[in-house]
């Protein structure tokens, strides 16, 4: 505790620091103010049951920062962008040209990457929009609209996400940690007193010991998330020694972290976003007047529905994601040319292509136990609700997993710079 504090003396002290913590406060007090911002026409008595009696919906509203429980103009929350973002990854695998702007051509190609997902994040933010609308309309939690009025609220909200979508970047930029990740934690955190309070109303006295060793549970998923996350496999490298002409250089030993989980919360995230876009959807076409698409439709997704099935399409997603997260983040092949001309070399190795594909052997064995603790993780919640039929805990134990995750990343962050500060 006396760390903690000495800490945050620490933030405050130093401008730079105190001056982006401040940054990040203030852009979430933004976010949160305009979360409870509705748009016209809601009536929250039937709002408030379709929340409760549909788990989909429940999660959305989480991933949403809260947003969708007031239909507030930002209720797709960073949705989109998100999804937009796993598209735009998706590409540099089937387009070499997108591929180069990431790895090839700089700080330009990054920038024009970035610009496109923002671009295609506007029409899917409008399908969303208007998908939410139309099916919230029908189920009586939105009065009818006339095409005017559903298309100005459509735009409305895009609006919000496009806004939001701007806001995480300027946090990203000038705050610390990633900003879209700090808007879902906060929107997670502002709905754990509605959590906890719903949990105490439905408390029943018989149901102490399982809460007792949920409590227990949550205790140890905590513990494992930072062990998890702080986890390295050390791959030695040693400098060659070089003559100049009466001095030596070189010969020192030293070693490269890496990370267990290299991607971080982003796999949980991605997974999420990728889930309930589908399922939006899904929603949407069942309510159609066309007796086949409706039928598909419904059918899909009642399968989707199911506990079990989503359980496995979610471990599968972040199984997946993090692989995939991490194969575009970490290249093998660059830190093999950079310790090549450098002088350096892992002990027993071959410079060059042979430390390329150590290097990548090593992470793919540590990135599976990375891989299999997120998925088991995910999808715990899921299952324990499928066996106890307590409903907050798929909510909870996803919000969990990514606050711990986010907490943990911020305060590397902060410890990063303070030592360099202190330098």
């Amino acid at each position: 505790m006396t760390n903690f504090i000495q800490k945050i003396k620490n933030i405050f002290k130093d401008k730079g620091l105190r001056k982006q913590v401040l940054f990040v406060l203030g852009m979430l007090a933004l976010f949160r103010f305009m979360s409870i911002i509705p748009i016209p026409g809601v009536n929250q008595a039937a709002l408030d049951q379709f929340l409760n009696s549909n788990q989909f919906f429940g999660l959305l509203n989480v991933f949403s920062g809260g947003g969708l429980s007031t239909l507030s103009i930002m209720m797709l929350g960073v949705g989109p962008y998100i999804t937009a973002s796993i598209i735009m990854q998706l590409m540099t695998i089937m387009s070499p040209k997108i591929k180069s702007l990431q790895t090839e051509e700089g700080t330009i190609g990054r920038k024009k990457f970035s610009q496109y997902s923002r671009l295609l994040t506007v029409p899917l933010a409008f399908a969303q929009a208007f998908g939410l609308i139309v099916l919230l309309q029908r189920q009586g939690v939105v009065s009818m609209l006339d095409p005017f009025a559903l298309l100005t609220n459509a735009i409305v909200i895009v609006a919000g996400s496009i806004l939001l979508m701007w806001i995480g970047e300027l946090m990203s930029e000038f705050g610390i940690g990633n900003g879209l990740s700090l808007i879902i934690f906060a929107g997670i955190v502002a709905s754990f007193p509605q959590v906890l309070s719903q949990a105490f109303f439905a408390f029943q006295p018989e149901q102490v010991p399982m809460y007792l060793g949920l409590v227990v549970l949550g205790a140890f998923t905590i513990l494992s998330v930072v062990y998890i996350t702080e986890s390295e496999r050390p791959v030695p490298v040693t400098y060659a020694k070089q003559v100049r002409g009466t001095k030596t250089y070189g010969g020192t030993s030293t070693y490269i972290p890496l990370r267990l989980n290299q991607a971080g919360v982003i796999p949980i995230i991605f997974a999420i976003s990728l889930m309930l876009f589908p399922q939006m959807v899904f929603n949407f076409l069942s309510y159609l007047q066309n007796t086949t698409i409706n039928s598909i439709a419904t059918q899909v997704n009642g399968f989707l529905q199911n506990q079990w099935v989503y359980a496995a399409l979610y471990f599968c997603l972040v199984f997946f994601f993090t692989y995939f997260y991490t194969a575009v983040t970490f290249d093998p092949k660059s830190i093999s040319d950079n310790l090549q001309k450098s002088g350096a070399f892992v002990p027993g190795v071959r410079p060059g292509e042979h430390t390329a594909e150590y290097l990548g052997k090593v992470v793919s064995r540590i990135t599976l136990v990375g891989a299999l603790f997120l998925g088991i993780i995910a999808v715990l919640p899921p299952v324990l609700q499928a066996i106890t039929g307590i409903q907050f805990l798929t909510i909870g134990g996803t919000s969990l997993l990514i606050v711990v995750s986010v907490v943990s990343e911020i305060v590397k962050k902060v410890d990063a710079q303070l030592t360099m500060r202190e330098y």
